[in-house]
């Protein structure tokens, strides 16, 4: 392409990762009326109105954090600001994970996707009370909490946003109702013909009347029967009962046979996240397909709403609990730090959610004619502590924040105040 035509904007000399276009190298990308325009090495400076110097950056198609809560207000201190989360945290695309339901997909839409400066799409609850602060309530989630003609119908009307089902398999849930609420969740999914992202892990803690029978650990082996390709297992490296490495300190001999017939892993890192487990995962040859940030207002610090109590009575007795600061950046940062590389950590927030959204034709790419959706992140190389919420500690050495981000061309600095620093080990 000739760059003899005038751009808006240059980012200019940083390392170019896009791996849906098999490219990785020093260069520039061009940005012109919001789209990409160019992606090359030495476009002259004097073509752009506006160059920004990214040399010993890294320059990534917009990232997508796969497992945000952002249905603000509605679902009390869960939802979080969708901008703090997206575009001001350096991520142009944000899925928020089971916020709205068919009930209240209308006002998700209008006050949350329509207004946000940041892409928002909805994983849709198969639960009527969609998020709410469901862990307190878990009454709500039954095999009556659930209507699968209307969530399919809701699915279906808005498939512009709703890319997906949201669903729990826990020992919570288990040894209130057994299976019947993800019997349910999958027959939404194939209905609806969207894929569904399972949450595996403590949700609800156990009726006054025990486990009644169930068992964390068989869990897994029998959902996923229930499951098909292109459907999501969440939370693989949890601290609560249900994850992919069982009490006995294995990986649970069904994961690899679900991802040999298309299942697909997100981290859904969170105040979940263990490093201990995430590192035995990892070593048994488990590498997840995408990676979810996670966050909320029970494991970030984010002011109070105006009126409200600044803690919440049951803090300390709820399992989202968190203290250690984290983003979708810094939760990359984990993953190398746990021995997957750069180049396979990029395709969990760029490419692969783009396809498990079915929106790889618009998004986790840079290509030219697409809206200039980019991340900047800064690279920092030493001895960096990063910790997770069982206070397990891991070294990192090479550590990434982000600097700022385009959403479609729109320049967008990373300055959410709930960004973790850099903390020297």
């Amino acid at each position: 392409m000739s760059v003899s035509a005038s751009f808006d904007l240059l980012l200019r000399g940083g390392r170019v990762i896009c791996p849906a276009s098999g490219i990785d190298g020093i260069k520039d990308v061009a940005i012109r009326n919001g789209k990409i325009a160019a992606v090359q090495a030495d476009i002259l400076p004097t073509s752009a109105r506006e160059v920004v110097d990214v040399a010993g950056q890294l320059v990534l198609p917009g990232l997508i954090d796969t497992h945000a809560h952002v249905y603000q207000y509605v679902t009390g201190r869960f939802g979080m600001n969708a901008d703090m989360v997206g575009v001001e945290s350096g991520v142009t695309t944000l899925v928020d994970q089971g916020g709205s339901s068919c009930m209240t997909l209308p006002g998700f839409r209008h006050f949350i996707v329509e207004p946000a400066k940041s892409r928002v799409y909805a994983f849709l609850s198969a639960y009527l009370v969609g998020g709410l602060e469901g862990h307190y309530y878990p009454q709500l989630y039954s095999p009556d909490g659930v209507d699968i003609d209307a969530t399919v119908k809701a699915a279906k009307a808005n498939s512009d946003i709703v890319r997906g089902i949201k669903a729990h398999a826990e020992i919570g849930g288990f040894a209130r109702w057994g299976i019947r609420v993800i019997e349910m969740a999958a027959e939404i999914g194939r209905r609806a013909d969207l894929p569904v992202y399972v949450h595996f892990g403590q949700l609800w803690g156990l009726p006054a009347s025990g486990a009644n029978g169930e068992d964390a650990d068989t869990i897994l082996k029998r959902v996923i029967p229930l499951l098909r390709e292109g459907d999501i297992l969440a939370h693989p490296f949890t601290r609560h009962p249900g994850g992919f490495v069982n009490r006995e300190g294995e990986v649970h001999p069904v994961i690899q046979a679900a991802l040999d017939r298309g299942l697909k892993v997100d981290v859904g890192h969170g105040s979940h996240f263990s490093y201990r487990l995430a590192g035995k995962a990892i070593s048994w040859g488990i590498v997840p397909t995408t990676l979810g940030a996670d966050i909320h207002g029970y494991n970030t610090h984010v002011p109070a709403p105006a009126g409200t109590p600044d803690q919440h009575a049951d803090d300390e007795n709820h399992p989202f609990a968190g203290q250690a600061k984290f983003s979708l950046v810094q939760a990359m940062s984990s993953m190398m730090a746990l021995g997957l590389s750069l180049e396979q950590v990029v395709p969990m927030v760029t490419s692969n959610p783009a396809k498990m959204l079915g929106r790889e034709d618009e998004i986790g790419a840079l290509k030219v004619g697409r809206d200039a959706d980019v991340s900047v992140l800064k690279q920092l190389s030493g001895r960096f502590a990063l910790r997770d919420n069982e206070s397990n500690e891991v070294i990192a050495e090479r550590l990434l924040q982000p600097a700022f981000c385009l959403r479609a061309g729109t320049r967008y600095d990373a300055v959410a105040s709930i960004l973790p620093q850099a903390v020297a080990a």
